[in-house]
């Protein structure tokens, strides 16, 4: 779809989104799964403790020694206990203290440099403020070149040949990694890096566990970032609104647009056993569910009418599910959401506030077949020359 607002046959309101007949004509589950549709039976089985996860590395995942694999990739018990290793990461303490001042220094850079050659590529700005935050996260800042780090990761998780990933995590390793490595034995820091050296993790785990967070740190918010940002320079009164809007109320628009146009299509799960009263019918123990986040989250049940249009206000209406499927649910719901959120509110509130700022070429999008999700390329924002 292009950027111009598409009328809903079925309901005759605005459908606002910017991806669906993009992701429609190209994104599929994967064999052998049953797609699960509704709200309410997405829910239920991102929260059940009958299920694990399923779909790409979840199922080649050797869960030989569970200390020693991503967290990402675990399960019960030992997920909980490890992901609470973590949660001090993603603190509001932690995402004001220290990752709001890496955003704006982030940002001085980005504005000063796109308001003295006049124009700049959307993305490549959105990479470098992702790949700053994930590098302190992780602990690789020490390596001198977030966005070298930051392409390596996109590498890495595009490859389909087994070979070229398997020389591109050593790559990682060996450029980005060992140095932290080496740094951090001799002066541990808070961050992800120190703790997998202090608990001995093997150089295998590491590539993992880096490559995991870099995927979701990078990746999943670059786009973000360059979906929401599409959405503000295609309405005017929307621009306006975030601009007017306090903190709250911009992150209620953020999320409202990523109800829309969430980045990931499928989440899959695998039941352990038989689930014969799940909302959308029995499911037998080996079935493999591909969770439908696009469909969930125009549920009407839940979401109320209109579905398809942005409703600003639509995050007061449905209290209880204000942040809808946008990062999953459940035990596995994205830790990083909040930091995702004030990356892309901070990014977008002073981008749109440059004098000048335009669209000047839209985005073209791209489909990242191993994750099933979209990506936002070659958009170029001008604005006035200083």
């Amino acid at each position: 779809m292009n950027d111009a607002v598409q009328a809903s046959p079925e309901a005759k309101t605005p459908d606002h989104r910017m991806s669906a007949g993009f992701v429609a004509e190209r994104a599929c589950p994967q064999p052998n799964s049953r797609v699960t549709r509704t709200f309410a039976g997405a829910r239920e089985l991102l929260r059940s403790s009958d299920v694990r996860q399923a779909g790409g590395e979840a199922m080649k995942m050797v869960i030989d020694n569970p200390d020693h694999v991503s967290f990402f990739f675990l399960d019960g018990e030992v997920h909980k206990k490890r992901r609470a290793s973590v949660a001090g990461y993603f603190t509001p303490k932690a995402i004001v203290t220290r990752y709001h001042p890496i955003i704006n220094d982030s940002m001085d850079e980005l504005i000063a440099d796109l308001q003295a050659k006049g124009s700049g590529i959307l993305d490549e700005m959105a990479l470098l403020v992702a790949a700053n935050v994930t590098a302190e996260i992780l602990g690789l800042d020490c390596s001198g070149n977030a966005m070298a780090m930051a392409r390596r990761i996109h590498e890495i998780r595009r490859t389909d040949d087994p070979a070229e990933a398997k020389r591109l995590r050593e790559e990682f390793y060996q450029l980005h990694i060992a140095p932290a490595v080496a740094a951090r034995r001799d002066d541990p820091r808070d961050d992800v890096i120190s703790y997998m050296t202090k608990e001995g993790y093997s150089k295998a785990a590491m590539m993992i566990e880096c490559a995991t967070y870099g995927t979701a740190g990078v990746s999943t918010t670059r786009e973000f970032i360059g979906m929401a940002a599409w959405h503000l320079f295609a309405r005017t009164e929307l621009k306006e609104q975030f601009l007017a809007a306090d903190e709250a109320g911009q992150f209620a628009i953020l999320q409202e647009i990523l109800r829309l146009d969430p980045v990931t299509s499928y989440l899959y799960r695998v039941a352990d056993v038989d689930m014969p009263d799940a909302a959308e019918g029995p499911i037998k123990a080996g079935d493999v569910v591909a969770i439908d986040i696009r469909s969930a989250n125009v549920d009407t049940a839940v979401v109320g009418e209109c579905p398809l249009a942005f409703d600003g206000d639509r995050a007061e209406k449905v209290r209880n599910v204000a942040s809808y499927l946008n990062f999953g649910d459940g035990p596995h719901r994205c830790p990083g959401s909040q930091v995702a959120l004030h990356e892309t509110r901070m990014f977008l509130d002073r981008l749109m506030r440059v004098p000048g700022i335009r669209l000047a070429k839209p985005p073209v999008m791209i489909l990242a077949n191993n994750t099933q999700s979209y990506e936002i390329r070659e958009a170029v924002v001008a604005c006035d020359k200083v």
